[in-house]
């Protein structure tokens, strides 16, 4: 599948290698979708490929995209929660949870990467 540049992939997921909170937009993306450090980005989002999911969250806009990868994967409270707290630090978002939500979930993929 070719990447459509919806941007979702950088908002809804946490990236440990860029240290962005999950549902939180990267400090790369641009007003465009595009990444602003493309050429210098992290191996995660090098290895990132279009994928089935990115037909299941399909949606007019980022934000609809993006609530639909959350609510997919079963993060939506813990997504709002940070948000909430304002945290701009995947590594202090983390602190700032509860251990019931800090605990690895099914869904995370080895590494502690979420799903992508």
């Amino acid at each position: 599948m070719e990447c459509t540049l919806c941007g979702a992939c950088c908002v809804a997921p946490d990236i440990a290698a860029l240290d962005k909170p999950l549902g939180l937009r990267c400090p790369h993306l641009t007003q465009d979708n595009l990444c602003s450090m493309y050429e210098n980005r992290p191996n995660i989002c090098r290895d990132y490929q279009a994928d089935e999911v990115c037909k299941l969250i399909e949606a007019p806009t980022l934000e609809e995209r993006v609530d639909k990868y959350l609510a997919l994967f079963g993060l939506t409270d813990e997504a709002k929660a940070v948000k909430q707290q304002g945290c701009a630090s995947m590594k202090r978002a983390r602190l700032q949870t509860s251990p019931a939500q800090a605990a690895p979930s099914p869904t995370e993929a080895p590494g502690g990467e979420r799903p992508r």
